[in-house]
Parts: structure tokens; sequence; C-alpha cells
């Protein structure tokens, strides 16, 4: 895999070391390692059943906690996979991984429903066999969704995602005013909080108390990054509002680079379902908003006095400890 690059000297990090000591009160336990996750590009499980129909259809769909996303002639939700390319559009997905995450192959004429033919192609893959694609992404089923209306796959290796109509992450608003697979933050205010961190899909950024500065690696992995995907570097990282002193990087376990502010890894919330939201803010007492400074919302000196800061019980939302995907953080 191609090394992703980030957006800031080998200098401009190391000045931004004596910036991390501006956050008063922030926890720095040691990691914890949790299961690795069941898919992603490996996994070795069979493949969910072919279809009932010879017929390759592409349907747009509701479905719970993710909205709306593609289906195929089965109502079996359909993914794409952030490792695979759509310019030109390319699966990097075989072998055990094609297994974990079987690929939706065209068998003939392509019937669709509430999406747009023009975005429909075909890629060929490496044993010959054509995948439909949609806006250049090829598309996938997970072989752990056991019914239709099941998205168990959303998330998964932080690089596996639903597919709405046009390609595009589902439950994400497609980025605007940034070229593609550029990572944007940005400084804002959220309503009840105060400064925050958002992405390019205005989605607010959290710090995990389990993850440390110091720390090369993340302490959410498996089950806890599908709840709590990280942010990857795909490409330069632009700024906002944001010092660029406090850019850097850490290489996740499955090789893959996680954006830090501040020394922290950042992450969204599989729960904030819009912009503005924020309910992942002190959910189970470890997982907290985190400001422009690169700091636990709440801690840095210069912005403490008019954050209102929710409880870590719950915060904006009513999450209880089954948010962090199963673990007690």
């Amino acid at each position: 895999m191609l090394r992703t690059r980030i957006a800031v000297s080998v200098a401009a990090a190391a000045a931004g070391l004596a910036v991390l000591t501006a956050c008063s009160g922030a926890e720095t336990a040691q990691p914890v390692i949790a299961p690795a996750a069941a898919g992603g590009t490996g996994g070795g499980q069979l493949g969910n059943a072919a279809p009932a129909s010879n017929e390759s259809k592409l349907v747009v769909a509701d479905v719970a906690a993710v909205g709306q996303v593609l289906t195929d002639q089965n109502g079996m939700t359909l993914y794409r996979f952030d490792k695979d390319t759509a310019k030109p559009p390319k699966s990097n997905c075989d072998g055990d991984c094609a297994k974990a995450w079987p690929p939706m192959l065209a068998t003939g004429d392509v019937q669709v429903q509430g999406v747009d033919k023009s975005l429909v192609g075909k890629v060929t893959r490496t044993d010959g066999t054509e995948q439909i694609t949609v806006g250049g992404w090829a598309l996938y089923r997970y072989a752990k969704d056991a019914k239709a209306g099941d998205a168990t796959g959303q998330g998964v290796g932080g690089a596996w995602y639903a597919s709405n109509a046009k390609g595009g992450k589902a439950g994400q608003q497609a980025a605007t005013g940034t070229e593609a697979g550029v990572v944007k933050l940005s400084a804002t205010k959220i309503d009840g909080l105060g400064d925050a961190i958002t992405d390019q899909n205005g989605m607010t950024l959290y710090l995990f108390t389990k993850d440390t500065k110091k720390a090369k690696t993340s302490a959410c992995n498996g089950d806890c990054q599908k709840t709590w995907p990280p942010v990857l570097s795909n490409g330069k990282v632009e700024l906002q509002g944001i010092d660029s002193k406090l850019l850097g990087s850490i290489k996740r376990a499955d090789g893959t680079e996680q954006v830090t502010i501040g020394g922290w890894p950042v992450y969204t919330f599989s729960k904030d379902l819009k912009p503005g939201d924020a309910n992942g803010m002190g959910v189970n007492g470890t997982w907290f908003v985190i400001e422009p400074a690169g700091c636990k919302l709440g801690t840095n000196p210069a912005t403490a006095a008019t954050s209102q800061a929710p409880a870590s019980s719950g915060g904006t939302g009513s999450s209880s400890s089954s948010d962090s995907g199963g673990y007690s953080y």
C-alpha cells in the first residue's frame, strides 16, 4: 500500500512538541488492545449466499442507523472499500478479502432503482470477472450480513462503508469545497459545547483518553474502530484555524495512517448522523470532543471558561457502554 503523506514538515512537527503542553488534566492511560476486526482485508470466512436471482440490480434503500444505502436485488447492503480507487476504477480486494467481502459481479445488464444509470459501470477483477461500480467505486456485500437490512460491515477496519447512490460513503455528508481524497480539518463551534474540530464532512472529531500523546499506535482497534472510525490520512491534510505544528500521524495496526492533532489520534463517532452532532462527548468517560488546540474539550485554559462541557457519563447524547463497540473503555 502506498504510504500516505501528511502536509507538515519534520521541523514543524518537532516544534509542535512544545505546543502539546497547552492542555491540562488530559489522561495518559496505557493503551489497551481490542480484538482484531472480523473481515477487513482478511477473514477467510466464506461469502454470503449467492443471489436468489441471476439479475443484477442496484436499489436505494433505508437502513437503520446508516440511512440511505445501495442494496442488491435481494436487499443486501452494498459496500465500498477505501483501499480501492475510483479514478481509475480498481478493486484491491482479492483472495481471503473477497471471501469476507464478496464482490457484486455483473450478470448481464445492470438494472437500477433510484440510482443514476450514468454512474454505473464495471471493472475487471484479477480473476477476469466483472464487478459492478458506482461512481467508479467497486461494490461488495459483507459475509456477516445475514439478512436484508443488515449493515454490520459499516466502518469495519476503518476502511469499509456502505455505499450511497453516488458511490460515496453512506452516513456521511458528501465532501464539498475540497479535492477528492483530501482530509480537511477545521476549527468550528458546536452549539452547547464550544470550540471543536470537524472534518471535511462537518463531522465532529474526538480523542480517546486511553490513547497517549507519545504512543505510536491507536488503542482503538477491532470492533472499537467500527464505532469510532479513525480519521485516516488519505493524501495530504488541509487545516483551517488549526496550528500546523499540532498536525501529525501514527501508523495503525492495519498499516493505515491516522491523523493526530496535538499528539492525539482523532476519530469520528458512528452515531453522529449529521454535522453539528456531538453524541460521543463523554461516552464512558474516555471519549471527548477535541479542541483546535489539540486538547480534550474543556482542558485548554484559553477556552475552558467558555466551554460548556457536559458530564462525562453522557455528553450531548444518552450513550451507554454499548456505544464503545461492546468494550469497557
